[in-house]
């Protein structure tokens, strides 16, 4: 993943879903019942996150995948604000994606996802959006889309550097040729999950000792970058002998659903800048942080200008 491809075009293949985000004082549990504070709709969806976060630090982004036809306006202008090419988005008679989000006060959130026309693109759909691109061009993907397998095939044989963020992390993963993968932006859970940790003990042992999970997962994968990000300690990278670690900018959380997704977007797009490892792992932090201080998902994500000018 060479620092010399200012002219590389990213493709972000991957989910576009409206979030219904409820502000609640815990998550409900089993059997309850709760009343939230309060409801609001964004647009959402970790593929639509990531083209938001690589338009808004202006390299040059196209976003591929499906939404419904009757409610996708809004998903689709969320894109085009931010400077992502929409032409490759396909439109189904189907609903959109979509996802209920719970917030609590201190910032923590969970989700659950309904994949509607995210899951319903087919090989041909997959193979003609790839026409598009050359060898040296990015291809991001998370796990919320289907054809993910041929996607990463096809790909790979084009020569495109492939960038992936396995989340969710599921069966599915295992089914995925994590080999073709240029770079791994990871979090603990994921981590873990790739290590194919045993017991309870070495799963604690591992999240205590951080740099052991990350040097696991470089004996696995050794043609991967290994990006892990730790939450409240950072990050870490890991390639060959090279070892990086970059520390939170500390802010108070409101909302971390994009948090991960301006990560990755920031970090990659750093380097097609030309950015060395280090300067890209700390812009990415700071723009996560300047994320996570706001609400929603792809409305929370900087623009370069404003990580650029941060004073954190």
């Amino acid at each position: 993943m060479e620092q010399d491809k200012k002219d590389a075009k990213v493709l972000v293949f991957g989910s576009l879903n409206i979030d219904y985000v409820y502000q609640v004082d815990h998550f409900v549990q089993a059997g309850e019942t709760i009343s939230s504070r309060s409801m609001q709709t964004f647009c959402g969806g970790k593929g639509l996150n990531q083209s938001i976060a690589f338009g808004k630090s202006g390299v040059d982004i196209w976003h591929a995948g499906a939404v419904g036809k009757g409610d996708s306006r809004m998903l689709l202008d969320a894109l085009e604000r931010a400077g992502v090419h929409t032409e490759l988005i396909r439109k189904k008679d189907c609903s959109s994606g979509h996802a209920i989000i719970q917030n609590t006060p201190d910032g923590e959130n969970c989700i659950m996802l309904y994949g509607g026309a995210n899951q319903e693109i087919t090989r041909e759909e997959a193979e003609e959006t790839l026409q598009h691109f050359r060898e040296g061009d990015y291809l991001v993907l998370q796990n919320e889309i289907n054809q993910m397998p041929y996607i990463m095939e096809q790909a790979h044989k084009r020569g495109m550097r492939i960038v992936l963020n396995p989340s969710p992390m599921d069966e599915k993963i295992a089914q995925l040729p994590l080999e073709y993968a240029d770079c791994l932006m990871l979090n603990e859970v994921e981590g873990l999950a790739l290590c194919e940790a045993g017991s309870g003990q070495e799963t604690e042992n591992l999240l205590e000792k951080p740099e052991e999970m990350l040097a696991r997962l470089l004996k696995r994968f050794p043609q991967s970058r290994i990006v892990l990000t730790l939450g409240k300690n950072g990050a870490l990278f890991g390639f060959g002998e090279e070892r990086y670690k970059q520390p939170v900018f500390k802010v108070k959380a409101v909302d971390t659903t994009a948090a991960g997704d301006t990560y990755t977007g920031f970090f990659i797009s750093s380097l097609i800048r030309g950015y060395s490892v280090p300067e890209a792992l700390r812009t990415a932090a700071k723009a996560s942080a300047i994320a996570v201080g706001r609400n929603g998902a792809g409305v929370s994500i900087p623009t370069r200008e404003e990580v650029e000018q941060a004073q954190l």
